[in-house]
């Protein structure tokens, strides 16, 4: 049966970027759901960046996320590694669900700087593209504002990567056979 990695990313950011800095996955949010529309699992794990592991404050205040969080955390491959295999990842038929396509491209970007594989990361959706479509928007909008289109209750802390993945799987549920997956 086919399963929907509903997910979201932080990475390391700043409010303006130095010269040469790089950003890293920081937190990976996930839900996994099937064809039905059941939720078969949560993930959630901070990342510990190793090209610049001290997060800005700009990025800190953003996300909620503390340096202390990232310190304690295991780096890109450990935490990718467990992922995929709650994920199933080579075990299952998945599409990845991401609000735009910067959450792939980052996913990419981690295992090309860690030489690890890339190819899982194809199978992906583009939710924030597909839902301008299906509302017949003219331009995309932001996961928070969705949900208030939706009338939907944000819950969480926007910027965090498991609040975020859990408001776009209420959203995905809404529109569930919508989806071009």
């Amino acid at each position: 049966m086919k399963n929907y990695i509903i997910y979201d990313l932080e990475a390391t950011c700043w409010e303006h970027r130095p010269p040469g800095y790089v950003q890293e996955i920081i937190e990976i949010g996930a839900f996994r759901v099937n064809a039905y529309g059941e939720i078969r699992g949560k993930f959630n794990r901070f990342v510990r960046p190793v090209v610049h592991p001290t997060l800005s404050p700009f990025c800190r205040q953003l996300t909620q996320i503390s340096q202390q969080d990232i310190n304690r955390a295991a780096t890109f491959p450990e935490v990718i590694e467990e992922f995929w295999e709650w994920a199933r990842i080579g075990e299952e038929d998945y599409t990845l669900c991401s609000w735009g396509s910067l959450d792939q491209k980052m996913l990419v970007h981690d295992c090309r700087l860690h030489r690890l594989e890339t190819d899982w990361a194809e199978p992906h959706a583009n939710l924030k593209q597909q839902y301008m479509h299906i509302k017949g928007l003219k331009r995309p909008v932001g996961l928070k504002k969705a949900a208030e289109i939706e009338n939907i209750l944000f819950t969480g802390t926007h910027h965090r990567g498991i609040s975020d993945a859990e408001n776009l799987t209420k959203i995905f549920l809404k529109y569930l056979g919508h989806w071009a997956v």
